[in-house]
């Protein structure tokens, strides 16, 4: 456990302790991301502050919306059809030099 650290991050005005590997990176990383959960809130307690939602609907249109950003993300980095060409670039090249020989 000494490679591990207990830190307390802040979403909606909880505290939840989070286990995390010791290095600044990932400490910076998990509170940026409670910062970006917590900034989302606002947004939509403020955009619906009319309605009843309750918090735990808010954090769901939250959590939504950022899924949907990562899935979005995910699929601008798919690379599967670029190493699918290249495979059979490849494949037709070492073709081409057997035949040259």
């Amino acid at each position: 456990m000494k490679d591990k650290l207990l830190i307390k991050i802040n979403i909606g005005g909880k505290l939840f302790p989070l286990v995390i590997n010791r290095n600044e990176r990932e400490e910076i990383i998990a509170r940026n991301a409670a910062a970006q959960i917590n900034g989302k809130l606002e947004q939509y307690r403020q955009k619906y502050s009319s309605t009843k939602l309750s918090p735990d609907d808010l954090l769901s249109m939250v959590a939504l919306q950022l899924s949907q950003e990562n899935l979005q993300l995910e699929e601008r980095n798919d690379t599967s059809v670029f190493e699918e060409r290249i495979k059979t670039w490849a494949l037709e090249i070492e073709d081409y030099l057997n035949k040259q020989k």
